[in-house]
């Protein structure tokens, strides 16, 4: 998948997405399957901060040849948002339309930066990503969480 791929399924992941987590309840979505394990509410929480947190790095790294910036701890983000105490729709709105601009964002990306560089720092030493891989693996990352939520 190249980044053009990556907004036309965010797109349609959005799209399709939407209604059904409209769908569901907000007790539903509160409901946690087991100990340490994230709500619905928590996992939509998450692909905010991943949102976010990308939306960061696909716009520095349009600017910049090459970046130095550490990645983010997610259970902390999850928790100092307080997606749990959060209403689900409000949530799924927000979560929605950011992903409707990120798409907008990503297919503008200057073809001349893809291969601009983001070197991670973090406890598992050094990675270095292009942005063309930042931004089709963002797709995938939030696939994977969708599939999570639809599954309940």
């Amino acid at each position: 998948m190249n980044y053009l791929d990556a907004a036309r399924n965010l797109r349609d992941v959005v799209s399709e997405c939407e209604r059904k987590f409209l769908a569901i309840s907000d007790k539903e979505a509160g409901r946690s399957p087991g100990p340490e394990q994230w709500s619905r509410k928590q996992i939509l929480g998450h692909l905010i901060d991943s949102a976010t947190n990308n939306h960061q790095r696909f716009i520095r790294m349009q600017l910049a040849g090459e970046l130095k910036f550490p990645g983010y701890e997610q259970n902390e983000w999850v928790r100092l948002n307080h997606y749990a105490a959060r209403l689900w729709k409000e949530l799924v709105v927000l979560w929605a339309a950011y992903n409707r601009h990120l798409a907008e964002v990503i297919e503008r990306i200057a073809p001349e930066t893809l291969g601009h560089v983001w070197d991670k720092t973090g406890d598992q030493g050094d990675t270095r990503y292009d942005l063309e891989f930042v931004a089709t693996d963002y797709v995938a990352h939030l696939r994977h969480h969708v599939e999570q939520i639809e599954r309940g």
